[in-house]
């Protein structure tokens, strides 16, 4: 049962150091980088809404946050 939990530990180390190499961002509807943990308005199918960009099963992906849009 030891080697079990040491193989799992030995694996999860190697894919976390894997990970810190991959570069993950979203993008919005330019194109434009947008960082991960960083919030925008979205406008899809006539609606707006605000979206934070976050990993989702190693996909970057847009979370939304909040109905509407912050204005100024």
């Amino acid at each position: 049962m030891r080697w079990i939990w040491l193989t799992l530990a030995m694996t999860t180390a190697a894919v976390a150091q894997d990970a810190k190499g991959v570069d993950c961002y979203c993008t919005d509807a330019d194109g434009a980088r947008v960082e991960m943990g960083q919030s925008v308005c979205l406008s899809v199918g006539g609606r707006e809404f605000m979206a934070r960009c976050e990993m989702s099963l190693n996909v970057p992906m847009w979370r939304e946050v909040s109905a509407g849009c912050l204005s100024s």
